[in-house]
């Protein structure tokens, strides 16, 4: 059974797919952080509350063209939820294309997410010998 943390999340996910960005907002509290770390290809970002949850989305969901979005892995301690996983999108402007693998942690206080965290590389592995981890 999924705890609470853990569906609250989920639901976020779901919307995101789904490109509904009002569900989307409403997981998000009135006080809610986001920080988005930056990568070598984008740079690092900050929003505050459901206005700054809905600008975060609405830029993923309108400027970039999803090829995929995997959440991967999960770990959950408490009201601590960590997902893993790798994206791939283009970027609707000029066609760059963006590809990452990230790290996303997401503390959950009175039902809703209260701070995201996103650490992402655009270092893709098999630039490193790695596998690429596409779809």
């Amino acid at each position: 059974m999924k705890t609470n943390a853990r569906k609250i999340v989920d639901k976020m996910l779901e919307a995101f797919s789904k490109k509904d960005i009002n569900t989307v907002v409403e997981t998000f509290s009135e006080d809610a952080i986001l920080i988005y770390q930056g990568t070598q290809v984008m740079p690092a970002a900050k929003f505050k509350g459901k206005e700054g949850a809905r600008m975060f989305f609405e830029f993923n969901i309108n400027a970039l063209e999803v090829v995929f979005f995997n959440a991967n892995q999960f770990i959950e301690e408490g009201n601590t939820i960590v997902v893993l996983g790798n994206e791939h999108f283009i970027s609707k402007e000029n066609g760059t294309h963006l590809k990452n693998q990230w790290v996303q942690v997401y503390t959950i206080t009175d039902g809703l997410i209260s701070k995201m965290d996103e650490y992402a590389t655009s270092v893709q592995p098999d630039q490193y010998g790695g596998n690429a981890g596409e779809n």
